[in-house]
């Protein structure tokens, strides 16, 4: 009877052991794909600051400027057809 209940006891931690690798595993991978993630967003954000650099273009000066957010809304506003009509352009060439 003891050695029923030690090998009822050892199948259950099996399990229980099982349980948990798959639990890590899945959390890894998890992990993985957010590293993934937060290394795409990081290399977006040095590509623009490389530009911004490049450029010397100094944002928060520029954000200081009066009247700028004003530009930058009209700048969008202008930007939105266009996209429109290179989007309609392109897909009538194909």
């Amino acid at each position: 009877m003891a050695m029923e209940a030690e090998t009822g006891a050892q199948a259950e931690l099996e399990r229980e052991n099982e349980e948990l690798r798959r639990q890590v595993a899945e959390l890894e991978a998890q992990l993985v794909e957010q590293a993934a993630r937060t290394n795409e967003l990081v290399a977006r954000a040095q590509e623009r600051v490389y530009w911004l650099d490049r450029w010397h273009i100094d944002l928060e000066r520029l954000v200081a400027i009066p009247g700028v957010s004003a530009m930058r809304a009209f700048v969008r506003a202008i930007r939105a057809p266009v996209r429109v009509a290179r989007k309609v352009k392109r897909s009538l060439s194909e």
